[in-house]
Protein backbone atom coordinates (compact mmCIF):
# COMPACT_ATOMS: atom_id res chain seq x y z
CA UNK A 1 0.00 0.00 0.00
CA UNK A 2 1.62 3.42 -1.12
CA UNK A 3 1.06 6.58 1.38
CA UNK A 4 1.05 10.10 -0.10
CA UNK A 5 1.42 12.95 2.40
CA UNK A 6 -1.43 15.11 2.74
CA UNK A 7 -0.31 18.62 3.18
CA UNK A 8 -2.05 22.04 3.75
CA UNK A 9 -2.08 24.98 1.76
CA UNK A 10 1.29 25.64 2.44
CA UNK A 11 2.67 22.60 1.16
CA UNK A 12 4.40 21.54 3.94
CA UNK A 13 3.38 18.31 5.97
CA UNK A 14 0.31 18.09 8.61
CA UNK A 15 2.01 18.06 11.74
CA UNK A 16 -0.84 17.26 14.96
CA UNK A 17 0.05 16.90 18.48
CA UNK A 18 -2.69 14.52 20.97
CA UNK A 19 -2.40 14.66 24.48
CA UNK A 20 -4.88 13.63 27.19
CA UNK A 21 -5.38 15.41 29.85
CA UNK A 22 -6.98 14.72 33.38
CA UNK A 23 -7.29 17.29 36.06
CA UNK A 24 -5.07 19.53 35.04
CA UNK A 25 -6.35 22.96 35.42
CA UNK A 26 -3.18 24.80 36.84
CA UNK A 27 -0.92 23.25 33.60
CA UNK A 28 -3.39 23.19 31.15
CA UNK A 29 -3.24 26.75 29.82
CA UNK A 30 0.58 27.16 30.02
CA UNK A 31 0.68 23.88 27.84
CA UNK A 32 -1.15 24.98 24.97
CA UNK A 33 0.69 28.05 24.74
CA UNK A 34 3.87 26.05 24.40
CA UNK A 35 2.41 23.53 22.00
CA UNK A 36 0.63 26.31 19.50
CA UNK A 37 3.85 28.38 19.60
CA UNK A 38 5.72 25.59 17.18
CA UNK A 39 5.28 26.70 13.98
CA UNK A 40 5.25 23.11 12.59
CA UNK A 41 2.81 22.15 14.68
CA UNK A 42 -0.48 22.61 12.74
CA UNK A 43 -3.60 21.10 15.29
CA UNK A 44 -3.42 20.92 19.20
CA UNK A 45 -6.01 17.88 20.06
CA UNK A 46 -6.86 17.98 23.71
CA UNK A 47 -8.73 14.87 24.88
CA UNK A 48 -10.67 15.96 28.41
CA UNK A 49 -10.43 12.25 30.01
CA UNK A 50 -13.43 13.15 32.46
CA UNK A 51 -11.82 15.44 34.66
CA UNK A 52 -13.36 16.80 37.49
CA UNK A 53 -11.71 19.81 38.38
CA UNK A 54 -11.67 23.14 35.63
CA UNK A 55 -9.46 21.64 32.98
CA UNK A 56 -12.71 21.67 30.35
CA UNK A 57 -13.51 25.50 31.07
CA UNK A 58 -10.38 26.71 31.19
CA UNK A 59 -9.10 25.29 27.84
CA UNK A 60 -12.56 26.82 26.25
CA UNK A 61 -11.57 30.59 27.90
CA UNK A 62 -7.81 30.45 26.95
CA UNK A 63 -9.71 29.61 22.86
CA UNK A 64 -12.22 32.40 23.47
CA UNK A 65 -9.28 34.71 24.62
CA UNK A 66 -7.52 34.65 21.51
CA UNK A 67 -7.27 37.82 19.42
CA UNK A 68 -5.50 36.09 16.77
CA UNK A 69 -7.58 33.63 14.65
CA UNK A 70 -4.74 31.47 13.77
CA UNK A 71 -3.65 30.49 17.12
CA UNK A 72 -7.46 29.04 18.12
CA UNK A 73 -7.78 27.28 14.80
CA UNK A 74 -5.01 25.15 15.88
CA UNK A 75 -6.92 23.67 19.12
CA UNK A 76 -9.42 21.22 19.18
CA UNK A 77 -10.70 19.70 22.59
CA UNK A 78 -12.76 15.73 22.35
CA UNK A 79 -14.48 16.08 25.60
CA UNK A 80 -15.02 12.70 26.79
CA UNK A 81 -18.39 11.26 29.01
CA UNK A 82 -16.27 10.22 31.96
CA UNK A 83 -12.71 8.95 32.87
CA UNK A 84 -12.12 5.88 30.59
CA UNK A 85 -8.32 5.48 31.23
CA UNK A 86 -5.22 7.44 29.41
CA UNK A 87 -4.78 4.69 27.12
CA UNK A 88 -8.38 4.95 25.95
CA UNK A 89 -7.86 8.97 25.61
CA UNK A 90 -4.84 8.98 23.51
CA UNK A 91 -7.22 6.21 21.04
CA UNK A 92 -9.79 9.29 20.74
CA UNK A 93 -7.24 11.21 19.72
CA UNK A 94 -5.34 8.99 17.50
CA UNK A 95 -9.41 8.04 15.95
CA UNK A 96 -10.07 11.66 15.21
CA UNK A 97 -6.32 12.44 13.95
CA UNK A 98 -6.48 9.49 11.43
CA UNK A 99 -6.57 10.16 8.11
CA UNK A 100 -6.43 14.05 8.43
CA UNK A 101 -2.48 14.08 9.27
CA UNK A 102 0.97 12.88 7.89
CA UNK A 103 2.26 12.77 11.57
CA UNK A 104 0.89 12.29 15.10
CA UNK A 105 2.90 13.57 17.95
CA UNK A 106 1.90 11.64 21.26
CA UNK A 107 2.53 13.83 24.59
CA UNK A 108 1.44 14.42 27.87
CA UNK A 109 -0.20 17.58 28.84
CA UNK A 110 1.43 18.01 32.13
CA UNK A 111 4.65 19.47 31.03
CA UNK A 112 6.97 16.86 32.03
CA UNK A 113 7.40 16.04 28.10
CA UNK A 114 9.20 19.35 26.57
CA UNK A 115 6.95 20.51 23.64
CA UNK A 116 10.13 21.99 22.09
CA UNK A 117 11.27 18.31 21.76
CA UNK A 118 9.20 18.24 18.72
CA UNK A 119 10.95 19.95 16.22
CA UNK A 120 13.69 17.41 16.71
CA UNK A 121 11.46 14.76 16.41
CA UNK A 122 9.78 15.92 13.25
CA UNK A 123 13.56 16.64 11.71
CA UNK A 124 14.09 12.82 12.19
CA UNK A 125 10.64 11.93 10.78
CA UNK A 126 11.65 14.11 7.57
CA UNK A 127 15.26 11.87 7.43
CA UNK A 128 12.96 8.66 7.41
CA UNK A 129 11.93 7.63 11.06
CA UNK A 130 8.42 6.38 10.88
CA UNK A 131 8.61 6.53 14.79
CA UNK A 132 10.35 8.51 16.73
CA UNK A 133 10.30 7.88 20.56
CA UNK A 134 11.90 10.46 23.06
CA UNK A 135 13.81 8.95 26.32
CA UNK A 136 14.40 10.13 29.38
CA UNK A 137 18.02 10.88 29.63
CA UNK A 138 18.10 11.53 33.63
CA UNK A 139 15.83 10.05 35.85
CA UNK A 140 17.68 11.86 39.56
CA UNK A 141 14.17 13.77 40.20
CA UNK A 142 11.95 10.83 40.64
CA UNK A 143 12.22 8.74 43.87
CA UNK A 144 14.80 5.68 44.76
CA UNK A 145 11.96 3.80 45.16
CA UNK A 146 10.03 4.62 41.54
CA UNK A 147 13.52 4.35 39.12
CA UNK A 148 14.11 0.53 41.34
CA UNK A 149 11.02 -0.66 40.49
CA UNK A 150 10.41 0.88 36.73
CA UNK A 151 14.00 -0.58 36.27
CA UNK A 152 12.70 -4.20 37.33
CA UNK A 153 9.89 -3.91 35.29
CA UNK A 154 11.80 -3.36 32.46
CA UNK A 155 14.10 -5.82 32.93
CA UNK A 156 11.90 -8.31 33.69
CA UNK A 157 9.14 -7.73 30.82
CA UNK A 158 12.30 -7.74 27.99
CA UNK A 159 12.74 -11.15 29.93
CA UNK A 160 9.18 -12.19 29.19
CA UNK A 161 8.65 -10.87 26.23
CA UNK A 162 10.50 -12.51 22.32
CA UNK A 163 8.62 -10.54 20.27
CA UNK A 164 9.66 -6.92 21.44
CA UNK A 165 12.36 -4.81 23.71
CA UNK A 166 11.47 -2.08 25.75
CA UNK A 167 14.01 0.92 26.11
CA UNK A 168 13.89 1.71 29.66
CA UNK A 169 13.09 5.58 29.85
CA UNK A 170 10.50 5.32 26.84
CA UNK A 171 7.51 6.54 27.44
CA UNK A 172 4.63 8.21 25.34
CA UNK A 173 5.81 10.44 23.86
CA UNK A 174 6.68 9.69 20.51
CA UNK A 175 5.80 10.89 16.97
CA UNK A 176 3.94 8.59 15.15
CA UNK A 177 3.80 8.49 11.19
CA UNK A 178 0.24 8.39 9.43
CA UNK A 179 1.37 4.49 8.46
CA UNK A 180 1.65 3.65 12.53
CA UNK A 181 -1.50 5.78 13.29
CA UNK A 182 -3.40 3.10 11.08
CA UNK A 183 -1.67 0.73 12.70
CA UNK A 184 -2.13 1.62 16.38
CA UNK A 185 -6.07 1.81 15.87
CA UNK A 186 -6.80 -1.01 14.09
CA UNK A 187 -5.99 -3.02 17.07
CA UNK A 188 -8.65 -2.53 19.66
CA UNK A 189 -7.86 -4.80 22.53
CA UNK A 190 -9.14 -3.61 26.10
CA UNK A 191 -5.97 -3.72 28.01
CA UNK A 192 -4.27 -1.71 25.62
CA UNK A 193 -0.43 -1.21 26.63
CA UNK A 194 0.89 1.30 24.10
CA UNK A 195 4.74 1.37 25.12
CA UNK A 196 4.42 -2.45 23.83
CA UNK A 197 2.04 -1.63 20.46
CA UNK A 198 4.11 1.02 19.04
CA UNK A 199 6.98 -0.88 18.91
CA UNK A 200 4.96 -4.41 18.06
CA UNK A 201 3.94 -2.84 14.63
CA UNK A 202 8.04 -3.32 13.31
CA UNK A 203 7.58 0.35 11.70
CA UNK A 204 11.81 1.79 11.79
CA UNK A 205 12.22 3.92 14.41
CA UNK A 206 14.79 6.05 16.29
CA UNK A 207 15.38 7.65 19.57
CA UNK A 208 15.97 11.15 20.50
CA UNK A 209 16.93 12.34 24.51
CA UNK A 210 15.14 14.82 27.08
CA UNK A 211 15.49 15.95 30.53
CA UNK A 212 12.33 14.91 31.88
CA UNK A 213 11.39 17.79 34.61
CA UNK A 214 8.72 18.22 37.52
CA UNK A 215 5.02 18.62 37.31
CA UNK A 216 4.43 22.49 36.80
CA UNK A 217 1.32 21.85 38.93
CA UNK A 218 -0.90 19.27 40.04
CA UNK A 219 -0.58 16.12 41.48
CA UNK A 220 -0.22 12.58 39.27
CA UNK A 221 -3.36 10.73 39.28
CA UNK A 222 -0.90 7.36 38.15
CA UNK A 223 -0.95 5.54 42.13
CA UNK A 224 1.42 2.77 42.76
CA UNK A 225 -1.12 0.66 42.21
CA UNK A 226 -1.96 1.46 39.41
CA UNK A 227 1.61 1.67 37.85
CA UNK A 228 1.37 -1.89 39.26
CA UNK A 229 -1.61 -2.68 37.47
CA UNK A 230 -0.11 -1.45 33.99
CA UNK A 231 2.62 -2.96 34.58
CA UNK A 232 0.67 -6.02 34.53
CA UNK A 233 -1.29 -5.09 31.98
CA UNK A 234 2.01 -4.95 29.30
CA UNK A 235 3.42 -8.44 30.65
CA UNK A 236 0.48 -10.08 30.32
CA UNK A 237 -1.03 -8.58 27.30
CA UNK A 238 2.48 -9.57 25.29
CA UNK A 239 3.48 -13.02 27.03
CA UNK A 240 1.76 -16.23 27.64
CA UNK A 241 5.22 -17.27 29.31
CA UNK A 242 3.65 -16.54 33.05
CA UNK A 243 1.11 -19.78 32.61
CA UNK A 244 4.04 -21.56 31.43
CA UNK A 245 6.37 -20.60 34.43
CA UNK A 246 2.59 -21.82 36.56
CA UNK A 247 2.85 -25.45 35.04
CA UNK A 248 6.16 -25.53 35.59
CA UNK A 249 6.14 -24.83 39.08
CA UNK A 250 2.88 -27.24 39.37
CA UNK A 251 5.03 -30.21 37.69
CA UNK A 252 8.11 -29.08 40.00
CA UNK A 253 5.75 -29.50 43.25
CA UNK A 254 4.72 -32.53 41.86
CA UNK A 255 7.63 -34.64 41.61
CA UNK A 256 9.04 -32.58 45.13
CA UNK A 257 5.97 -34.50 46.64
CA UNK A 258 6.50 -37.81 44.66
CA UNK A 259 10.27 -37.47 45.80
CA UNK A 260 9.08 -37.15 49.51
CA UNK A 261 6.81 -39.64 49.38
CA UNK A 262 9.34 -42.31 48.70
CA UNK A 263 11.65 -40.94 51.41
CA UNK A 264 8.40 -41.62 53.51
CA UNK A 265 7.99 -44.79 52.02
CA UNK A 266 11.71 -45.91 52.55
CA UNK A 267 12.08 -44.30 56.20
CA UNK A 268 8.62 -46.37 56.99
CA UNK A 269 10.30 -49.70 55.87
CA UNK A 270 13.76 -49.32 57.25
CA UNK A 271 11.98 -47.39 61.02
CA UNK A 272 8.73 -48.18 61.51
CA UNK A 273 5.84 -45.84 61.13
CA UNK A 274 6.86 -42.76 61.62
CA UNK A 275 4.56 -40.28 63.33
CA UNK A 276 4.07 -37.04 61.09
CA UNK A 277 4.82 -33.12 62.62
CA UNK A 278 2.06 -30.97 62.75
CA UNK A 279 4.66 -27.96 61.93
CA UNK A 280 5.47 -29.83 58.63
CA UNK A 281 2.42 -30.80 57.86
CA UNK A 282 0.89 -26.96 57.91
CA UNK A 283 3.92 -25.93 56.47
CA UNK A 284 3.24 -27.89 53.21
CA UNK A 285 -0.81 -27.59 53.08
CA UNK A 286 -0.09 -23.75 53.44
CA UNK A 287 2.55 -23.76 50.65
CA UNK A 288 0.64 -26.16 48.14
CA UNK A 289 -2.77 -23.56 49.14
CA UNK A 290 -0.91 -20.65 48.01
CA UNK A 291 0.69 -22.33 45.15
CA UNK A 292 -2.40 -23.51 43.51
CA UNK A 293 -4.05 -20.16 44.52
CA UNK A 294 -1.60 -18.24 42.72
CA UNK A 295 -2.04 -19.98 39.66
CA UNK A 296 -5.45 -20.06 39.41
CA UNK A 297 -5.13 -16.02 39.55
CA UNK A 298 -2.68 -15.80 36.90
CA UNK A 299 -4.96 -18.07 34.72
CA UNK A 300 -8.00 -15.84 35.88
CA UNK A 301 -6.22 -12.81 34.59
CA UNK A 302 -5.86 -14.25 31.38
CA UNK A 303 -9.04 -14.95 31.24
CA UNK A 304 -10.62 -12.03 32.60
CA UNK A 305 -8.80 -9.96 29.61
CA UNK A 306 -10.68 -12.56 27.10
CA UNK A 307 -13.57 -12.07 28.62
CA UNK A 308 -13.52 -7.96 28.55
CA UNK A 309 -12.25 -8.45 24.40
CA UNK A 310 -15.32 -10.07 23.32
CA UNK A 311 -17.87 -7.75 24.65
CA UNK A 312 -16.38 -5.80 22.11
CA UNK A 313 -17.92 -2.90 23.58
CA UNK A 314 -16.28 0.90 22.73
CA UNK A 315 -12.96 2.03 24.30
CA UNK A 316 -14.58 5.55 24.98
CA UNK A 317 -17.39 7.88 24.08
CA UNK A 318 -17.26 11.57 23.14
CA UNK A 319 -19.33 13.75 24.87
CA UNK A 320 -18.91 17.06 22.72
CA UNK A 321 -15.89 18.08 19.94
CA UNK A 322 -15.38 21.98 21.07
CA UNK A 323 -13.14 24.18 18.72
CA UNK A 324 -13.59 21.95 15.58
CA UNK A 325 -13.28 24.45 12.21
Amino acid sequence: MTYSPLTNSGGTSQIWVVAACYNEEEAIEHFIERVVAIPKVDRLVLVDDGSRDRTVSRILDWHGKQVDHAIPEKLVLLELTRNFGKESAMLAGLDYAKGNCDAVVLIDSDLQHPPELIDEMVFEWTNGAEIVTAVRDSRDQESLLKITTASWFYKVFNRLVDSIQLTEGAGDYRLLSAPVVNALTEMREFSRFSKGLVPWTGFRSIEVSYKRVNRIGGISSWSPLKLLGYALDGIFSFSVLPLKIWSFLGITVSLISILYALVIILQTIFNGIDVPGYASLIVAVLFLGGVQLIGIGVLGDYIGRVYVDTKARPHYFIRKIHCQD
